[in-house]
């Protein structure tokens, strides 16, 4: 595809991808068996969600929906700029997925700590049976990986997307080299015209020539007039 057709596609991106991770952050990502008698009330499972094995996905999703937002609006350089920011908080995101992926009993010692009321990380490991992993830290990676690729392609394509009408100016130029004004600025003056009372309906800009027929008009004496 055209370079200058990727706006849609990476803003598309960086929101599916920031959606993914706040989606995954809400769902649970461990389940864990304790020993026996480990816990107060008798419980041997735990779910563990993400917001507790890891808590940074969150904020790192709702930024990216918010970079996202901005994107739409902003000009050639500010997207380069935030195409490189979408990158970093996408790996961001891979980064504390897979942290907490690769050390599943450290990011579960805060939930299993609160059910036995046994405190420290050593302690903890020591009343964890298993712990069991489900898909959502994966989908968690997905997502961080899909605003990373987002991002790329708007450092790549950025600066041939189309100007939006706020960075693009009124004025056109026509086949002659002159200036025209856009539509929406004349209907724009036409309103600011009818509020000051002028008739925008009357043309400023009389034909040439005009004036010069309505003077001979004037001056020819009408046959139907008897002779004096």
């Amino acid at each position: 595809m055209r370079p200058e057709r990727m706006k849609l596609p990476a803003i598309v991106g960086i929101l599916a991808g920031s959606g993914l991770g706040l989606l995954a952050w809400s769902q649970t990502w461990f389940a864990v068996t304790l020993v026996d008698g480990a816990a107060a009330a008798g419980a041997t499972t735990l779910e563990v969600g993400g917001a507790t094995a890891s808590p940074a996905i969150a904020a790192l999703a709702l930024a990216g929906l918010a970079l996202a937002g901005a994107l739409a609006i902003a000009g050639p350089l500010i997207r380069i700029v935030l195409g490189l920011l979408a990158a970093v908080l996408g790996g961001c995101l891979v980064l504390a997925a897979s942290l907490s992926s690769a050390a599943p009993v450290a990011s579960v010692s805060g939930a299993v700590a609160e059910a036995t009321g046994v405190a420290g990380a050593e302690s903890t490991a020591g009343l964890i049976a298993s712990v069991t992993a489900t898909a959502w830290p994966v989908v968690a990676i997905v997502g961080g990986v899909l605003v990373v690729l987002a991002g790329v392609l708007v450092v790549a394509t950025g600066r041939a997307w189309p100007t939006s009408r706020r960075y693009g100016g009124g004025a056109r130029l026509a086949a002659d080299g002159t200036a025209t004004v856009a539509t929406s600025d004349r209907a724009v003056d036409d309103w600011d015209g009818l509020s000051r009372g002028d008739d925008p309906t009357e043309d400023t800009d009389p034909e040439p020539g005009a004036e010069t027929r309505d003077t001979d008009a004037d001056d020819a004496t009408d046959p139907s007039e008897p002779t004096r």
